[in-house]
């Protein structure tokens, strides 16, 4: 079966491959088509023997590369690795049906069901935990996304065409199969991939929307109504919440502000109330059923007798009547939410809906008159469909976070406090002092803010994004915003300074605190704030104000950041801190009687909390997901996740499914915690000690790291809408934590990933280690993902990229230092596996590493030549292009690289 799956995926590699270069052929010409072999053989070649003469070789057709026929070779790469990410994507989905089929999955319905019943839980116990349970990937824009939205259009056609052929699609014979293909690999050859302009905070907001509308508005709905079928639970709440950040995120991005929020919300409403305009029109076509012909519920009947359609020609058909009603209610909803007219005019004119409350309950009158009448094959159709899509999305479409660096709330209460004259310099003050003044504070209805004073820009700016995001509650509803995170928090008054600014905007109410419809929510990211998160949560939720909000949900948000944490101390270090954190925070909640709702904030790769999702949902300490948990989609990931309908279903049912299991299984965490705790914190201090030893403590690493990466290619370039740094420093401490693990990803050393391990176990009981890797969850899901990411790295290549720096001796210094620590991981990643080779427990993973990497690798040498002419101060829009591509490229071929 497996071989069978391996040559079928390959035969569509080669399939794909090949008409890539007949068209690069007709496109481009020979010659390129030639020099773009010449180099993948020579990249081939190199790779396997790495001897002097293959070196030279490779190095002698970079160097002669015109930049016309690099930015060609960088193109045809990446199109490639496109290519054959959709061929990947589609034995994944072959794989996954068989697997279910033979009930092998636990990251599946049928199999997370099977598993629950076998531990003795019950489909009811699974029935009322997705009761309350809320379960919300969060979309974020981030640089190590670098493809167009027209890119990831076209692959989502080339798939498409693909899968109407394995259904058998009448229109699919094999002549009308190429002819499809050809036409959007032509399509794809001879499209830009990437922007030739800088990305605005709009262009951020458009490419999640994308995904919103193409994907998350089919799949969410269809996988609350199957989970409903699976428990028998027809009033199953929803439990999927998509979320977002962009728009809403200013930590550090100064192109965030008011005007981009309620543009934000305004996209968003716009692809919602467009697609219930098509569904409901689309239902008025269809459901002709006459009154004389069939009986209608009195509330159907009321409907269409009080809808201003007048047509003689559907005065007996009230299904029509009553959907020509919802639909001119919908048409003028639009411009109240969007600014801009429905795309289609209604045939009269009515007053718009109040929230999708009353729009849902309209088509819930015809959907009961439907079923009552004519049976329950009306229970599960398009009109079904709709009404679970308002459940799950409403107007809104997608939660918005709010996000601030805690350092600008407290200037901006600073410069509230001083105008107003209730303290003249608050920084000043120590935490008790400064918690002491905003609970006086938070208590009194009196503003602080005077529109005859004046303020700085900054206060002036927040002001605004809180203005926006109170009309945007208003326009909207709760679901629109429900959280505003808090970066950098090291301190209770942290989040009390929140509650300040939101009262100043009205949201908060001293009269009435429950009532505050946003709450404050730490993100604890560095080494040092996890450790301290336990009391920095414990001294605010002595606080009424913020215990009061709390209660009202019975919940209280904590972020959790990986990146950050990875960035500061080791992969190893920041897993093992989070872990302790996350149980650490469990017993703060569980003694104020709160739920604890952990927000994951991971990214793509591993150094930033990448790899499996549901692993690393089944792999949380016990206790601390009981059905709610939120998780960042970063970057390339959301493509690769979410990029069509059924990958992000089968996504959104194993986030599922992780969720059920870690929350109803019998619990082995705190027992393997209690016996293996110790050494894994021993691990974790030795892990830190090398990591920061050669990070933070060795002379000379920033200027090796910023010449043999190509961060200043990525900051430079504009990639994202927000700068690489929160600072104008070049101190790895002021670097965003994404480009840091973009830039290791790119070289192909993958440090965050795995730096630290190999000195960690040095002397350490192997048999102890081989039982945690083999029975607990935590330890296993860690090695696994360290597996991963050495799997993709590659030293060889990494060594090309260190002779990038200018110093030699300064580049073979560190270079060695990483070598060394590389083998020393290695070596202890094998042994702890039983291993001969990195992912021999995991063959397929593997194979598809194997697959991919021959076309990532020549990316990956002009990517370096490229950049050796550019730092030569060769500023050639071309090589711009070329280095682009190349980044685009190997991100594709990497797949969770940022």
């Amino acid at each position: 079966m497996i071989q069978a799956a391996d040559d079928r995926l390959r035969d569509e590699v080669r399939l794909l491959g090949g008409l890539l270069g007949e068209v690069i052929r007709d496109e481009g010409g020979q010659d390129l088509y030639d020099r773009i072999e010449a180099v993948r053989q020579a990249s081939v070649a190199w790779h396997r023997d790495a001897g002097p003469a293959d070196a030279a070789r490779l190095e002698k057709l970079l160097g002669e590369l015109s930049l016309d026929d690099a930015v060609g070779l960088a193109h045809g790469f990446a199109v490639f690795s496109l290519l054959a990410n959709v061929a990947e994507d589609r034995a994944g989905k072959r794989r996954a049906r068989e697997q279910t089929a033979a009930g092998a999955r636990a990251d599946t319905p049928e199999g997370a069901l099977q598993r629950l019943s076998e531990a003795g839980v019950s489909d009811t116990a699974a029935r009322d935990l997705l009761s309350g349970a809320l379960i919300s990937p969060v979309l974020t824009a981030h640089p190590s996304e670098v493809r167009r939205k027209s890119v990831i259009d076209r692959i989502a056609a080339v798939s498409d065409l693909l899968d109407a052929c394995d259904q058998n699609d009448l229109a699919c014979s094999p002549e009308v199969l190429m002819t499809g293909l050809r036409r959007q690999t032509i399509i794809l050859w001879t499209t830009r991939l990437v922007r030739q302009a800088g990305l605005v905070v709009q262009d951020e907001i458009d490419t999640v929307v994308s995904f919103l509308e193409r994907v998350f508005l089919r799949v969410a709905p269809d996988q609350l109504a199957d989970w409903r079928k699976r428990l028998d639970a027809p009033d199953l709440e929803p439990f999927i919440r998509i979320g977002t950040w962009v728009g809403g995120d200013r930590d550090g991005n100064p192109n965030v502000d008011g005007a981009v929020l309620s543009a934000a919300f305004r996209t968003q409403a716009r692809a919602a109330l467009r697609h219930y305009l098509d569904e409901v029109n689309a239902l008025g076509a269809e459901l002709s059923l006459s009154g004389s012909m069939s009986h209608v519920s009195p509330a159907l009947e009321a409907l269409a007798g009080a809808s201003g359609d007048r047509s003689p020609h559907r005065a007996d058909e009230p299904y029509r009547r009553a959907l020509s009603e919802i639909y001119a209610r919908l048409a003028a909803t639009h411009p109240v939410l969007t600014g801009q007219p429905a795309p289609r005019a209604p045939s009269f004119v009515t007053d718009p809906y109040a929230g999708p409350d009353a729009f849902r309950a309209d088509l819930a009158v015809l959907r009961d008159s439907l079923i009552a009448n004519h049976g329950a094959v009306f229970a599960d159709d398009r009109l079904a469909r709709l009404v679970n899509a308002v459940d799950v999305f409403g107007f809104h479409m997608a939660t918005l976070d709010l996000r601030q660096n805690a350092d600008v709330h407290e200037r901006v209460v600073a410069d509230l406090l001083r105008v107003a004259g209730v303290c003249p310099d608050y920084l000043a003050l120590d935490e008790e002092a400064r918690l002491g003044l905003l609970a006086a504070e938070l208590a009194s209805g009196r503003p602080l803010f005077s529109p005859y004073a004046t303020y700085q820009d900054e206060t002036l700016k927040e002001r605004r994004i809180l203005e926006a995001a109170a009309e945007a509650l208003r326009l909207f509803g709760p679901q629109a915003i429900r959280t505003h995170v808090v970066s950098k928090t090291d301190a209770a008054s942290d989040l009390l300074e929140v509650y300040l600014l939101l009262r100043e905007v009205g949201l908060y109410r001293p009269e009435d605190p429950a009532a505050c419809p946003i709450q404050a929510a730490p993100l604890f990211e560095t080494i040092d704030d996890l450790r301290a998160s336990r009391p920095t949560l414990e001294r605010l939720l002595r606080e009424p104000s913020a215990l009061a909000v709390a209660r009202a949900r019975g919940v209280q948000e904590v972020m959790i950041g990986y990146s950050d944490s990875n960035k500061d101390g080791s992969y190893l270090t920041s897993t093992w801190e989070l872990h302790e954190a996350s149980r650490a925070l469990l017993q703060v909640t569980d003694a104020a009687g709160l739920r604890l709702q952990l927000f994951h904030g991971r990214g793509g790769a591993v150094g930033r909390g990448g790899g499996s999702s549901f692993a690393a949902v089944v792999a949380q300490p016990q206790g601390t997901v009981a059905g709610r948990i939120r998780v960042t989609e970063q970057g390339e990931v959301i493509a690769n996740k979410y990029g069509e309908p059924d990958v992000a279903r089968r996504n959104l049912d194993a986030l599922t499914c992780g969720v059920l299991l870690a929350s109803l299984k019998p619990p082995v965490d705190e027992t393997f915690t209690a016996r293996h705790g110790p050494t894994v914190a021993a691990l974790s201090r030795a892990s830190m000690a090398a990591y920061r030893a050669l990070v933070y403590e060795t002379d000379g690493f920033v200027d090796y790291f910023r010449a043999a990466t190509p961060i200043a290619e990525i900051a430079d370039l504009k990639i994202g809408s927000r700068p690489a740094s929160r600072t104008a420093s070049t101190a790895i401490e002021d670097l965003r934590a994404i480009p840091w693990v973009f830039s290791w990803s790119q070289s192909r050393v993958m440090l965050p990933g795995w730096f630290g391990f190999g000195s960690a176990v040095q002397g350490s009981d192997m048999d102890e280690l081989r039982t945690m890797a083999r029975d607990w969850p935590f330890f296993r899901t860690l090695i696994q993902n360290m597996e991963m990411v050495m799997a993709k790295a590659d030293m060889t290549i990494a060594r090309r990229y260190a002779a990038l720096v200018p110093d030699p001796a300064l580049a073979e210094r560190i270079f060695a230092a990483i070598q060394a620590e590389w083998d020393r991981t290695h070596a202890a990643v094998l042994a702890i596996t039983d291993q001969t080779a990195l992912l021999a427990g995991q063959p397929e993973l593997d194979r598809l590493i194997r697959l991919r990497m021959p076309y990532v690798e020549p990316l990956n040498h002009v990517q370096i030549e490229l950049i050796r002419r550019r730092r030569a101060g060769d500023d050639d829009p071309r090589v711009r292009e070329g280095i682009l591509l190349s980044l685009n490229g190997v991100a594709a071929g990497l797949r969770n690289s940022g």
